[in-house]
């Protein structure tokens, strides 16, 4: 993860980034079990990293996302990382458990991380540039809020 730039002194960065740590570990985890060949712990593992996932990427869209479009500098790249969501959401999230097909969750693993590092080291970047202290003020929790 970015540890450059500064933005993770934004409270919303640094939260997000937080959970793109989590996320990226659960992946090993998903990763290991199925390239190894435990199925049980692979479905464990998915469900884990699904369970990170869904509430992340739920809050950056409902968030960090929203002030990033109502900007206007970022909605391209805004757009394509909410189309990357479905994607991998739509791939992880409908796993046949009776016959999953490890090939392709391999594969969104992969998008995943990709995602993840645009995340990182573009977007994030680039949003404490481009958002005025007004809109970080509008996501970001107050003090002692739980967020």
């Amino acid at each position: 993860m970015c540890n450059y730039c500064g933005c993770r002194d934004f409270p919303v960065i640094a939260q997000l980034s937080t959970e793109h740590e989590d996320i990226t570990n659960a992946t090993g985890r998903l990763r290991t079990a199925i390239t190894q060949g435990h199925q049980d712990e692979c479905f464990s593992a998915l469900d884990t990293l699904l369970d990170l996932l869904m509430p992340h990427t739920t809050g950056e869209e409902n968030g960090l996302f929203v002030e990033l479009r109502d900007e206007g500098s970022l909605t391209e790249a805004v757009e394509k990382l909410c189309a990357e969501h479905d994607d991998i959401h739509g791939v992880l999230g409908s796993v046949d458990r009776s016959a999953p097909d490890w090939g392709g969750v391999l594969a969104a693993l992969d998008r995943l991380v990709r995602h993840i590092d645009n995340e990182e080291h573009g977007l994030f970047p680039a949003a404490v540039i481009a958002l005025p202290i007004t809109a970080w003020d509008r996501i970001t929790p107050a003090a002692g809020m739980p967020g």
